[in-house]
């Protein structure tokens, strides 16, 4: 019997799961929406409601404590001062996992994860400039 026992396993080991969460936590606080497997959303859920519960109470120990969860000092910039706010008026509930249904090549129920009364703009923030273009080559 599985009494007490919370969370899953994921099919990984301890620090290779919470490098995970730590991960993903860190690319759905900068791109407010991420697309995974469905158990893989619904681990970090709490995961993340957790990072920003501790953001709206504020305060330097736990601005330490969120960056040692988080491991993203931008991140936890973007949490603390724009999430903390979004956030302040709600007693919860984040966050919601949607559905979206199989990965082709192994059937995996996949499932979208995103902040609630989130910022649509923030998604892709990573396309920026093509290397090429932001830097300039010297002609031999």
């Amino acid at each position: 019997m599985r009494h007490k026992i919370k969370g899953r396993k994921l099919q990984r080991k301890t620090g290779h799961r919470n490098a995970m969460l730590r991960n993903m936590a860190a690319s759905l606080i900068k791109h407010e929406q991420i697309l995974t497997t469905l158990p893989k959303a619904k681990e970090m859920r709490p995961y993340v409601e957790k990072l920003i519960t501790l953001a709206k109470r504020g305060g330097l120990s736990n601005r330490r404590l969120a960056m040692s969860r988080l491991g993203d000092e931008t991140q936890l910039k973007k949490l603390f001062d724009i999430l903390a706010e979004r956030y302040s008026d709600r007693e919860g509930g984040y966050s919601r996992v949607i559905k979206a249904g199989y990965r082709g090549s192994d059937a995996a129920q996949m499932g979208i994860i995103e902040l609630v009364e989130r910022d649509v703009d923030a998604k892709g923030q990573d396309s920026g400039p093509v290397m090429s273009e932001e830097m300039d080559y010297e002609e031999a």
